[in-house]
């Protein structure tokens, strides 16, 4: 069945539809989202509570965009909220003692090459503006086009393509300047 299809029997009350839809659409939402927020716990949470806000809303999908433009769209603007809210402010303290205690615990050469590496790559993410940031996870991440992260986003194309560019721009820098660091240590 497609996406419109399992829409339409959602409208007329289909709890299995529901729950098809939201599995199909469950593992890019919660992608987004835990690389949104680095966090796997929260990234769950927010996951469940945007299929809760989309299957509260589908009705308002008009179909003038791919249903999973439209659901991200959704994640992404909860994520902005969760971010603004005071839960966000008081939680950071406590997501970066766990981050330190769970990098700990692994001992295996190269799975902690692998995870220095997506570390460092998060920490030159966490670096961006959120607006580049979200870019860039839309586009390398989600394999979004241009004109599907503007939808998103709520920005032109061109805007888009520039967060992009500059965006990436910083992320080679914030990238080679570890390197630079590292190569001065040793």
């Amino acid at each position: 069945m497609t996406d419109q299809e399992l829409i339409a029997e959602v409208l007329s009350g289909s709890r299995a539809s529901q729950e098809i839809l939201v599995r199909r659409h469950y593992k890019l939402v919660y992608g987004f989202l835990y690389r949104m927020t680095g966090d796997k716990e929260l990234a769950l949470d927010l996951t469940q509570e945007t299929f809760i806000k989309v299957l509260n809303n589908i009705s308002k999908y008009k179909g003038s965009a791919e249903f999973k433009s439209w659901v991200l769209t959704i994640a992404s603007n909860h994520a902005k909220d969760y971010f603004k809210s005071k839960a966000h402010r008081n939680s950071r303290n406590t997501y970066e003692l766990q981050e330190r205690d769970a990098k700990t615990e692994k001992s295996v050469s190269s799975i902690f090459e692998k995870n220095e590496k997506r570390k460092e790559i998060k920490e030159a993410l966490d670096e961006l503006p959120d607006f580049q940031r979200e870019a860039i996870l839309l586009k390398y991440y989600n394999d979004m086009k241009i004109s599907e992260i503007a939808r998103v986003t709520n920005a032109t194309e061109s805007t888009v393509k520039s967060r992009l560019k500059q965006g990436l721009g910083k992320l080679k820098l914030y990238l080679n300047r570890g390197e630079m660091d590292e190569r001065n240590t040793n």
